[in-house]
Formats: structure tokens, sequence, C-alpha cells
């Protein structure tokens, strides 16, 4: 199953250096992998809530891949290059099977409140 690497970056000033050579770099580290972007920045549009900043977001073919990626010497030696400029949140989450039903996870979710009482 699908596992995703998602940042939330906060706004930041001016790029610089370190962040121009950390995206520079960054594909190298996602290549061996088998990592790719889904969403790298773009715009946002706030539905509900607040989101300054930008978005990422990664996919990987599993979780233990993506765990490999970001643990990866190649990764780690990238990470303050980002980090000296620009603060934020990385998170690393299953997807879910294609044949997915939210309703399936209400059935479980209200058995086991049930149960807590």
């Amino acid at each position: 199953m699908s596992a995703y690497a998602i940042a939330r970056l906060r706004p930041f000033a001016e790029p610089g250096e370190d962040v121009f050579t950390y995206i520079e770099r960054f594909q190298s580290t996602l290549d061996p992998f088998g990592g790719r972007f889904l969403v790298h920045g773009g715009q946002l549009d706030e539905v509900e809530g607040s989101w300054p900043g930008y978005a990422v977001v990664i996919v990987f073919p599993d979780r233990a891949t993506a765990h490999a990626w970001y643990q990866s010497d190649a990764y780690q030696e990238l990470v303050p290059l980002r980090t000296r400029t620009i603060e934020g949140e990385v998170i690393i989450v299953d997807g879910v099977a294609e044949d997915y039903d939210p309703a399936g996870m209400a059935v479980r979710m209200r058995a086991a409140s049930a149960g807590a009482v």
C-alpha cells in the first residue's frame, strides 16, 4: 500500500543558497526509493481553517520505503539546508487501498466507542 510523506512548510522570506541547493538535490534522494512528488508548493486555497505556507506531498511504494528515504544518508545530509531557513512539520502516513470504504471505518469507530462506555 502506498505511503505519503507530507510536509507543511511555513512561509519564509528569501530562500537563499541553502534552499536552492536543497531543492536542486532533492530528487536524487527520492529516485532510489521510488518516491515522486504529487504536490510541491502550488497555490493553496484555504477552505477550512488556516494553512500559512506551502504543502508538499510525496508518494512512496510503502511506509517502510518512505521511512528508509527519510532516514537515508543522502536525505539527512540535505535536511539542515531546509530547516535552517524554513520551519515546518513532516509526517509519513499510509494511504488507503483502492477499495477503501469510509463507511466501514465509521462502523469500526462506532463499535470501539460502544465498547469504551
